[in-house]
């Protein structure tokens, strides 16, 4: 039926999307697969994306907030030589919310107030770059364009936790937010609003890729989970591992995982 993929650090490597990755994304479209991108990463920053990208939809912030393509029938070509894509007007994207708008009105204001918090109690905590685009969420950049070492994630975690805030690690940003949808929600959301399936009826139908800890719901509940090689630095972390490993890194690594659904 289809993949569902994270973003950074699986599709992009040095935070872009190579042509190997893009073009693996064209490929499975052309053979009539569902690619969907799910990630931690704000809507106003996936926009282009899911503008230029030969994909379904993005899934933001954890499962919240999903950004449509235009179908078939709207969609521009792709040119396989180079992995170009010709992209649709911003306006041909849907935006879909998990939560009513009051209650996102209402969780944004605890949110920020939360964020303040860690910026003053935490040392060397600092939002994301793409905090801006962020409506349903807020991240502390770890890995992004700041470091922060592990015992100062995990009391960004615990602060966040202590508050009611479901938080997650991804490969670069802390993530919290209120409510009770994560990935594997969010993958069930859209799959029914955008194709009218129920994906918990058939998950063996799909496959799953990603490369970090804020992906371990989706490897415990994809019967066909794949972690790019550049999961192995989070082994002693994860509960819940992929079920294969690829043997190249982030968007060379799902170019792997292309190339073998294809073969199929």
């Amino acid at each position: 039926m289809g993949v569902f993929t994270d973003i950074d650090d699986t599709l992009t490597t040095e935070g872009a999307i190579t042509p190997p990755a893009l073009q693996a994304l064209a490929e499975l479209k052309a053979q009539g697969l569902h690619v969907i991108a799910i990630t931690g990463r704000p809507v106003g920053w996936s926009e282009p994306l899911a503008q230029s990208w030969p994909v379904d939809a993005i899934v933001a912030e954890n499962g919240a907030v999903a950004l449509v393509a235009p179908g078939p029938e709207s969609a521009a070509p792709v040119n396989n030589d180079d992995a170009r894509v010709h992209p649709p007007s911003a306006s041909s994207l849907k935006r879909l919310y998990i939560q009513e708008a009051r209650a996102r009105a209402a969780n944004f204001q605890r949110m920020q107030a939360v964020l303040a918090r860690i910026e003053q109690d935490i040392p060397g905590a600092a939002r994301a770059r793409d905090s801006g685009g962020r409506e349903t969420d807020i991240a502390i950049d770890h890995s992004e364009f700041a470091h922060l070492p592990v015992p100062a994630i995990e009391a960004v975690v615990r602060l966040m936790q202590r508050e009611g805030m479901n938080a997650t690690v991804s490969s670069i940003h802390i993530n919290g937010w209120f409510g009770q949808h994560d990935k594997f929600s969010g993958a069930c959301w859209i799959a029914h609003e955008l194709l009218g399936r129920d994906l918990t009826q058939e998950l063996d139908r799909w496959v799953y890729v990603g490369d970090s800890t804020n992906d371990q719901v989706m490897f415990q509940r994809f019967p066909h989970s794949v972690g790019v090689a550049n999961i192995r630095r989070f082994a002693d972390q994860l509960q819940h591992s992929p079920r294969y490993i690829t043997s190249s890194e982030r968007g060379r690594g799902f170019w792997e995982v292309a190339q073998l659904l294809l073969k199929r």
